[in-house]
């Protein structure tokens, strides 16, 4: 959670399934459990912002397992210390480790860490229309989630919300399906969204059926043989597309 504004994540099977922000912590909350309240019962709570008494009494309607926080007000904890089994955390400052282990069958793998988290100046516009600056800031807002999000990933999203994700896909078509369906079914007009992938588009079958849902911009890594393909399509049909260089994969 880059963005200055309070912002709400609802983790579940380690990938998220709620994530809003807004310009104050009830409004984040509410609009990042309207992503998914039925994935979300059970759920870990993220915050980057402190938890005030409002959004306590409206975080403790639902059964959720874990919340973190930088910080509680003690009205916010006394509201939420009344369930057994609740697990409170503050989360602090630390220095992120630039390696990673991987245990396999006879021995671990040391690797390194995908700690990059690009910005919209490293997205590369390359098609003929260039993202507005709400849809770039829609594009780094998914970007963001799409990393943390098992691949093969696909994120939908709008004015800073998550509407849905594909996640954990064996093509990138079964994602990006998987994520319109999803959206649609918690009522979400995907018509003016955006999208991102954690890798790129093999072929241009993805971005007509981004079009199709009325997907406006998408981000992508780019670097496939048939980049031209994708880019060709979307500058045909309005849609905005930028690269950024890295793929994400989260296997």
């Amino acid at each position: 959670m880059s963005s200055d504004l309070p912002t709400y994540v609802i983790i579940k099977h380690n990938n998220a399934c709620g994530v809003a922000s807004r310009n104050n912590p009830p409004d984040a909350w509410k609009d990042a459990l309207a992503c998914d309240p039925v994935s979300a019962f059970g759920g870990v709570i993220v915050t980057n912002t402190t938890v005030d008494e409002i959004t306590a009494g409206e975080i403790d309607k639902i059964f959720f397992e874990i919340i973190i926080a930088p910080d509680f007000t003690e009205s916010a904890l006394d509201i939420l210390k009344q369930r057994k089994n609740r697990i409170i955390l503050l989360r602090k400052e630390f220095n992120k480790s630039l390696y990673g282990f991987r245990s396999l069958l006879n021995g671990v793998i040391w690797q390194q860490k995908d700690v990059s988290t690009e910005t919209s100046q490293q997205m590369k516009p390359v098609t003929t229309r260039t993202p507005e600056p709400a849809e770039f800031e829609d594009l780094v807002f998914a970007n963001i989630i799409v990393k943390h999000s098992k691949s093969n990933a696909i994120v939908i999203a709008r004015n800073c919300q998550l509407y849905a994700s594909g996640i954990g896909q064996t093509s990138r078509v079964d994602a990006l399906k998987q994520a319109i369906e999803k959206a649609r079914s918690f009522g979400f007009d995907t018509k003016g969204s955006v999208l991102a992938s954690d890798a790129f588009f093999p072929f241009a079958d993805s971005v007509e059926i981004a079009y199709k849902a009325g997907i406006t911009a998408i981000v992508q890594p780019g670097g496939s043989v048939r980049d031209q393909e994708s880019i060709d399509y979307c500058s045909s049909n309005g849609i905005a597309m930028v690269f950024t260089g890295i793929r994400h994969f989260k296997h």
